[in-house]
């Protein structure tokens, strides 16, 4: 069983003053403006998600024929940006794109300032995104996972991961490679994926598990070395680095998906224009590209299909969480 990390539920919840205060300098009349869509990200600009939005912005513009405005407003590893969505009025306006950090907030915190799902709309879940474990090469001279895994059991605890925060996608995926491994090593949470790329790549830490799209540009620049992806097979946007099941783990596959969400209360209407908007921007032939370059795959589902995905994620994670032996907190 691998350490369990001390989850602050005081450090996670300490962005809901933030969250509101946030709501407040948005003004009643800009958030619902006609002609303006403003997506929330609970993540700071650079992360997988915020890339994937900023991407796909000008299709979304077009898609909705309205300006589309990126909010991002990471903390608390994401919980302070879905509370501002939860507290946002359901006119069709606000809306966000999540990863399944979202289905994982309920296992491994003991109280959040929303219901998941309850509190939001799922609109449709888009694609996926590979998921790659990086290394900081001056640190770690490892070049595979072999020799990776070796390091980390010559030196119980010693070095350090990085995550975007406690109890998101990022942090869960390196605990149940600590675990498959047998190997132990010291989380360090930041407040996004930004603050996290940066550290790693300055030596602050060792490793850290990321979405292929933020740490691509570095691992091709050589400030990042990858170990191995988390995907079931090799991604088409990186066919050298090899899978971790082809290097000895096979059971260390971790899906990341992302999806479109509003929140709760959106009425019918609603919800069809903004998934008519989503299925028309993804399938822009510039969106579509650059979603290959990034490695993304995209599959876009029906709302009721989103509803179902997320009831039946909050389950997995939650199976997931407790074999990584993560208690609530």
């Amino acid at each position: 069983m691998i350490s369990r990390q001390n989850f602050s539920r005081r450090s996670i919840l300490s962005g809901s003053v933030a969250a509101a205060l946030a709501m407040g300098a948005w003004p009643l009349a800009a958030r619902a403006q006609s002609g303006t869509v403003r997506f929330i990200l609970p993540n700071a600009t650079g992360s997988g998600v915020d890339t994937i939005t900023r991407a796909a912005q000008p299709a979304l513009s077009k898609a909705f024929n309205a300006s589309v405005v990126v909010d991002n407003q990471p903390g608390a590893g994401g919980v302070v940006g879905l509370q501002a969505l939860a507290r946002s009025a359901p006119d069709g306006n606000t809306l966000s794109i999540v990863s399944n950090n979202v289905v994982i907030f309920p296992s491994v915190l003991k109280s959040l300032p929303f219901d998941m799902p309850g509190d939001f709309t799922p609109i449709a879940v888009v694609g996926a995104t590979p998921m790659v474990l990086v290394v900081n090469p001056s640190k770690v001279q490892a070049t595979n996972s072999k020799e990776f895994i070796a390091l980390l059991k010559s030196k119980p605890g010693a070095l350090n991961f990085a995550s975007g925060g406690n109890g998101t996608i990022l942090h869960l995926a390196t605990e149940l490679f600590l675990e498959q491994a047998g190997v132990s090593a010291k989380h360090i949470p930041y407040k996004g994926v930004g603050p996290m790329v940066t550290d790693l790549i300055g030596g602050q830490v060792e490793f850290g598990t990321a979405a292929l799209p933020s740490v691509q540009a570095h691992i091709k620049s050589g400030a990042l070395r990858a170990i191995g992806v988390l995907t079931a097979q090799r991604t088409p946007a990186a066919p050298e680095i090899p899978t971790f099941a082809e290097q000895g783990l096979p059971n260390f596959v971790v899906d990341a998906w992302f999806a479109v969400i509003g929140p709760k209360g959106l009425s019918p209407a609603h919800v069809k224009k903004a998934h008519d908007a989503v299925v028309a921007a993804f399938d822009d032939p510039a969106v579509r590209e650059a979603m290959t370059k990034q490695g993304n795959t995209i599959s876009i589902g029906t709302p009721e299909q989103a509803q179902a995905t997320f009831r039946s994620e909050l389950a997995k994670y939650a199976a997931l969480v407790k074999k990584a032996g993560i208690e609530p907190q």
